[in-house]
């Protein structure tokens, strides 16, 4: 099951990012990275051709059976950061 925090779900109304994307990204990512400040956090990132081509990143980490999702943005520089590592 797929839990969003009240920060995700303001990040997602404000940013209009439909649930579906975020689920989507959390199942079958284009790529993940560890969060760099939170070690047991995940950053899964797709790229959207819903959202013209850009790609959206979600930070979510697992609690037992559960995924919770602290955020989601489409990110303007993951392709060029994923280019240089």
């Amino acid at each position: 099951m797929i839990r969003y925090l009240a920060h995700a779900q303001e990040a997602m109304r404000r940013r209009g990012l439909p649930p579906a994307w975020i689920e989507d990204t959390i199942s079958a990512p284009d790529w993940t990275t560890p969060d760099p400040g939170h070690a047991d956090r995940t950053r899964s990132f797709k790229l959207l051709e819903a959202a013209g081509d850009r790609v959206l990143r979600v930070v979510h980490w697992t609690d037992g059976e559960d995924v919770v999702v602290l955020t989601a943005m489409l990110d303007r520089d993951a392709l060029r950061q994923r280019s240089r590592s």
